[in-house]
């Protein structure tokens, strides 16, 4: 069978292009291994799907190659993709610092998906496994599947990184990026829970389930990253946004420095409750901390919690003041694929044209999405990316239909 373009993996990306793409004219196949449509936009979001950040720009994501986003961002923007989804009638809302979420179910964004896909004709085997790709003589791709041999002049690479390997997650992309000589920026877990040595961490076990926002930051020159979020202490280790946000940035054998007081000046503060208040330490200190943090925390400074607030040292409360401001730690590692939210590194994009998502090894071959080194913040900007990486995409596979 003949297309003018195959897209393989039927994720965010994969549909998006797809879609465009078949109602650009050109007669495109979507295939996937998985037996499912988008399973990693039905579970995003708790199920109401985290679709795009309005904020989203070239400052959000990372890469070795970190200019590269910046023309397929600047091509397709969250008004753009906004608009798409008032027009096939979804209610959204605002929660957080530009993340835009379903009012209903995620489910309403795969639909919206498939039905551009249905509106151009798009052609959709799932699943359907590919088992060979090769360059066909005079140009263009041959591919062995499942279902049959199929021909195309254009191949999107579509599919995805290796988290959440039990939704479907594979190397697939990464193996064909090599096949066609592709160099692969060093994959790593994203957006995922830090842990740490059982024993350096169980002083703060019984503390899982305690949350609080923090100042959080790992990392020196361009690699640093600082946030300030909400942190979740678990039975392993921290999660929660600030702990997934700088999980991005921090390399094995790097500390992180915590601020569990962020735009407080805690010295300040307790110097202040010395003079005036007659609390206990421990009941002052849960003024501005979760009260098991409070207690777990006075433990490990040695300091009296019962001891009231005139009778304690300045010396102590300076000190106090600065482990709350100044928490250093080492994780271990991370919660891996299982649990990470998107893969970092992926496919050098040094190699592929940021207007087209093109190889500049392979005439015709594209990647767009989560395969590619470019990864997102927290909060929308990865799914913005496989709008803005496919839109890119899409409207290359169309020109290129047109010169023809």
């Amino acid at each position: 069978m003949q297309f003018d373009a195959v897209v393989i993996g039927a994720g965010a990306a994969g549909l998006f292009c797809a879609g465009r793409a078949g109602q650009a004219g050109l007669r495109v196949l979507l295939l996937d291994h998985a037996e499912k449509v988008a399973e990693k936009i039905r579970i995003s979001g708790g199920g109401r799907c985290n679709f795009t950040n309005r904020d989203a720009g070239p400052a959000n994501f990372l890469s070795a190659n970190p200019h590269f986003c910046r023309s397929a961002l600047a091509r397709f923007t969250p008004a753009d993709f906004i608009a798409l989804v008032r027009r096939h009638g979804i209610g959204f809302h605002e929660k957080h610092r530009g993340q835009l979420f379903c009012d209903d179910s995620s489910e309403q964004i795969i639909r919206l998906l498939l039905d551009e896909c249905a509106a151009g004709g798009v052609t959709q085997w799932q699943p359907c496994a590919v088992q060979a790709v090769r360059a066909a003589a005079g140009g263009g791709f041959e591919l062995d599947t499942a279902r049959g041999s199929v021909r195309a002049a254009s191949l999107v690479v579509a599919t995805g990184g290796l988290s959440i390997p039990k939704i479907g997650a594979s190397d697939f992309g990464y193996r064909l990026a090599r096949q066609f000589g592709h160099r692969i920026v060093e994959t790593r877990p994203a957006l995922v829970p830090l842990t740490f040595d059982a024993a350096d961490w169980a002083p703060f076990v019984p503390l899982a389930g305690v949350a609080l926002e923090v100042g959080i930051a790992t990392g020196s020159g361009r690699a640093a990253g600082h946030f300030t979020e909400d942190l979740l202490f678990t039975h392993r280790g921290l999660s929660g946004p600030a702990v997934l946000q700088i999980s991005s940035y921090w390399r094995p054998g790097e500390p992180l420095q915590i601020d569990l007081g962020p735009g407080q000046d805690l010295a300040a503060v307790l110097r202040e409750a010395k003079l005036h208040s007659r609390r206990q330490l421990g009941n002052e200190l849960a003024q501005h901390l979760p009260q098991r943090l409070s207690a777990t925390w006075l433990s490990l400074q040695q300091l009296p919690a019962e001891r009231p607030m005139p009778e304690l040292r300045d010396r102590d409360l300076e000190r106090l003041a600065q482990s709350l401001a100044q928490w250093r730690l080492l994780p271990s590692g991370t919660e891996g694929y299982r649990k990470a939210e998107v893969t970092a590194g992926g496919v050098d994009t040094r190699e592929l044209d940021s207007r087209s998502m093109e190889s500049r090894r392979q005439p015709g071959l594209h990647f767009i999405g989560e395969v590619v080194d470019v990864t997102g913040w927290l909060g929308g900007y990865n799914f913005q990316w496989a709008w803005a990486s496919a839109a890119a995409c899409a409207g290359a596979l169309a020109s290129a239909k047109k010169s023809q």
